[in-house]
C-alpha cells in the first residue's frame, strides 16, 4: 500500500527495477538504481543524526542529487525543504531559520557564498556536500553526497511516518513580509500527483521534461508524478529555446510543462520550434498565470498533434483546476473546471455563493489542501477556513482554502480569472511580495520612500513596477538601482519598472496609497 511520498519510487521500482527513470545530460539511472541510492542516503541522514519530522534544505540546481534528496529526506523520516537555486544567502537564511533547518544539503561552491550566513544558523547541525570542484573549510560537521549513497542500504526499513505527517515545505511569497512555508503532507502530494496523472492520462510510457524548478509546486508535481506512475524523467536547465526544442527532439519528450514566459520564448518567430517539430510532444501544461492569446494560437499552430492543457493552482492547495483541450475554440481564456476530487467555489463577501457572471472569491474544497502555513497559525486560519456551506450535524470538520483570487462563473460552470483580493504580484510564475522588494529597495541607501506594485504585461502576466523617492542630495538613476537589486534578489524579482516622483501619494492615516498608484497606471 502506498501512503508515503517515497513509496511511489518503491512501487515504481518493484514493477520495473530495470526501466529508466532519471536523466539528465549523460547520466541515465533506472528506477533500481535511483531506490538503492535513495535508500542508502536516507540511512546515512538517519546516521548523521536526523530524527523524525526534521527539516533539511535542498539547495541544490536541477540535478540528480536534488531528485534523490527529495526521496531520501522523505524515507529517513525528515520534512525536505527545496530552496530555489537562485535565492541569495540572505533569503536561504530567512528560510532556514524560519523552519529551524537542521541540515543542509548543497555543493561545496555553493557553501563558498553562504560562507559569511551560516553562523546565523543555529538550528543547523550537519551538511552534505557535493563535490564540484570547490573546497572550503566549514565549522559545522560535513558528509560527502556521494559516500552517503554508496552506503549498503538497510534491507527491511520501517516507516514510523503515516500520511498525515508532514512532508515537505514550498516556501511562497504573500502579500506582505518574507516567504512563507506552505506545509504539505504525505497524502497531499500523493492525491495530487494521482490526480494530474488522472486528466493528464499520464502513464509509464511518459517522457517528461523538467524545466520548473523543485521549489514551485508545478514543478514538484512533474516529478511526483512522473515516479508515482513509473515514467521517466528528464532533467535541464537552459538558456536558449533552441536548447528546448533539442532536448524535446533528442530525448522523445512527450510531456512539458512551463510558466507563459517560457511559452512565449518558445512562440518567437526566430524559435526553432517553427522549424523543427517534436514527433512525441503529446501535450504541454501552462500554470502560473495566463497565456497570451497569441502565444496560445501561435503553439497550437505549430504543434498541431499536441494537445495544449490550461491549468490554475496555488500553492496552498497544489492544482484548482485545468480546461480541457477540446474546450480551447470556445473559451481560450478560461480557467477550466475543477480538477478531480475537487470542488471548486465562487463565494462572495457575505459568504454566498456567486450566481454565474457575479466576481467572487475562489474557494478550493479536496484532498490537496495543505496543512497551512508553517509558524503562522494566524495565517493559517485567515486562508484555511471552515467549509462555508458545511451542514451543522458534520460540525467544524474540514479546512477549506480561501485563495484570495477573484473570479467569475459562467452558465456552463467555467471559470475566468479575475483579479486579486491583495496586494501581491505573480510575475513570470512566481508570487512576488512587493514589500519584500520594497526592503531590497531601501536597503541601497539612496531612496527615502519605495512603493512596488504590479502592472499588466503580456508576456510576464504582470511586471513589477517600483515608485520610488530619492533622498536628498542623491541622483541615482533606475539603471543604477536595478543594478543593486540584481545583486539582492533574483531576476524574477528585479523591478522592470522603476519611476521617480517628488512624494508618494498617502492616505489619510499617513500611509503609501497603493491604489492610487495603480489608478496613476490606469488600472
Amino acid at each position: 500500500m502506498d501512503f508515503l511520498l517515497h513509496h511511489m519510487l518503491r512501487t515504481s521500482t518493484l514493477r520495473t527495477p530495470e526501466k529508466e527513470a532519471l536523466v539528465h545530460g549523460k547520466t541515465r539511472l533506472t528506477y533500481g538504481e535511483v531506490a538503492g541510492r535513495t535508500t542508502a542516503l536516507a540511512k546515512g541522514l538517519r546516521s548523521a543524526g536526523l530524527t523524525r519530522g526534521e527539516r533539511v534544505g535542498i539547495y541544490l540546481d536541477p540535478s540528480i542529487p536534488q531528485v534523490l534528496s527529495i526521496f531520501a529526506v522523505s524515507q529517513a523520516g525528515g520534512v525536505f525543504v527545496t530552496i530555489n537555486s537562485s535565492l541569495f544567502p540572505e533569503q536561504l537564511t530567512h528560510i532556514a531559520k524560519d523552519c529551524q533547518m537542521t541540515a543542509l544539503i548543497t555543493t561545496q561552491s555553493k557553501l563558498a557564498s553562504l560562507a559569511a550566513v551560516l553562523p546565523h544558523i543555529p538550528s543547523l547541525r550537519f551538511l552534505v556536500i557535493e563535490a564540484d570542484g570547490q573546497s572550503n573549510g566549514n565549522a559545522l560537521p560535513v558528509h560527502d553526497f556521494d559516500s552517503l549513497c554508496g552506503l549498503l542500504p538497510l534491507q527491511d526499513w520501517r516507516d514510523a511516518n503515516i500520511e498525515k505527517d508532514l512532508v515537505g515545505l514550498l516556501y511562497t511569497s504573500g502579500s506582505t513580509g518574507m516567504p512563507k512555508g506552505v506545509m504539505l503532507s504525505h497524502a497531499q502530494v500523493m492525491a495530487g500527483s494521482s490526480i494530474v496523472s488522472t486528466y493528464l492520462g499520464i502513464t509509464a510510457e511518459e517522457r517528461v521534461l523538467a524545466v520548473l524548478p523543485f521549489s514551485f509546486d508545478a514543478g514538484m508535481n512533474q516529478l511526483m508524478t512522473a515516479f508515482q506512475q513509473g515514467a521517466t524523467l528528464v532533467l535541464m536547465t537552459f538558456t536558449f529555446a533552441r536548447e528546448i526544442v533539442q532536448m524535446l527532439v533528442k530525448e522523445r519528450i512527450t510531456a512539458l510543462a512551463g510558466v507563459p514566459t517560457l511559452w512565449s520564448l518558445l512562440a518567437q518567430p526566430n524559435s526553432s520550434l517553427h522549424k523543427t517539430t517534436p514527433p512525441s510532444l503529446r501535450y504541454i501544461t501552462n500554470t502560473g498565470g495566463a497565456m497570451p492569446q497569441a502565444v496560445l494560437a501561435t503553439l497550437r499552430q505549430i504543434l498541431p498533434t499536441t494537445k495544449v492543457v490550461l491549468m490554475y493552482g496555488l500553492t496552498e492547495a497544489f492544482r484548482s483546476t485545468y480546461l480541457p483541450p477540446d474546450e480551447l475554440d470556445r473559451r481560450p481564456t478560461s480557467m477550466g473546471k475543477a480538477i478531480p476530487n475537487t470542488e471548486i467555489l465562487v463565494v462572495n463577501e457575505q459568504g454566498q455563493p456567486c450566481k454565474p457572471g457575479e466576481i467572487g472569491e475562489l474557494v478550493h474544497r479536496g484532498p490537496t489542501v495543505s496543512m497551512g502555513y508553517w509558524g503562522q497559525p494566524d495565517l493559517t486560519s485567515r486562508v484555511l477556513r471552515p467549509h462555508p456551506y458545511l451542514s451543522r450535524e458534520l460540525g467544524d470538520t474540514e479546512r477549506v482554502c480561501y485563495s484570495g483570487d477573484l473570479v467569475k462563473m459562467d452558465e456552463e460552470g467555467f471559470l475566468y480569472f479575475v483579479g486579486r483580493r491583495d496586494t501581491m504580484i505573480k510575475s513570470s510564475g512566481y508570487r512576488v511580495s512587493p514589500t519584500e522588494v520594497e526592503e531590497v529597495l531601501f536597503q541601497s541607501g539612496t531612496i527615502r520612500e519605495a512603493a512596488v506594485i504590479g502592472i499588466p504585461d503580456e508576456l510576464l502576466g504582470q511586471a513589477i513596477k517600483a515608485f520610488v523617492v530619492r533622498k536628498e542630495g542623491q541622483s541615482i538613476d533606475q539603471v543604477t538601482l536595478s543594478l543593486f537589486c540584481t545583486e539582492k534578489l533574483p531576476r524574477y524579482m528585479v523591478p522592470k519598472h522603476v519611476e521617480f516622483l517628488d512624494k508618494l501619494p498617502k492616505t489619510s492615516s499617513g500611509k503609501v496609497d497603493y491604489p492610487a498608484l495603480r489608478q496613476r497606471e490606469g488600472l
